[in-house]
């Protein structure tokens, strides 16, 4: 049975910035989740995300987090991870709860 869009979102709120205590969904990180046919009934997984800011230096843990979170969900062959800039992220992307948890709202 093939990975929804639902459960890829679902296991990338288990994936933290570890410098903010919100999961990546909940964040605005996620710009867009594809899917690729693999064999054996599996699929090839594709995020484009982004970052708080550029320079921040836990992109490579977050793109690995991402990436080994994905490839433990059964249907999953593998799973990649674009950083992307544009739209730039900005504090407008948070979920409702996502602005409760920082105390924004």
């Amino acid at each position: 049975m093939p990975v929804t869009q639902d459960e890829v979102l679902s296991a990338l709120k288990q994936c933290y910035d570890p410098e903010i205590p919100v999961n990546i969904v909940d964040l605005g990180l996620i710009y867009e989740v594809r899917f690729a046919p693999a064999p054996e009934d599996k699929q090839d997984v594709t995020v484009d995300m982004t970052l708080t800011a550029q320079g921040c230096p836990a992109h490579v843990q977050i793109s690995d987090q991402v990436r080994a979170r994905l490839e433990q969900l059964p249907g999953v062959r593998t799973a990649s991870v674009n950083i992307v800039w544009t739209p730039a992220w900005t504090p407008e992307r948070l979920s409702a709860d996502a602005r409760k948890q920082l105390g924004i709202e």
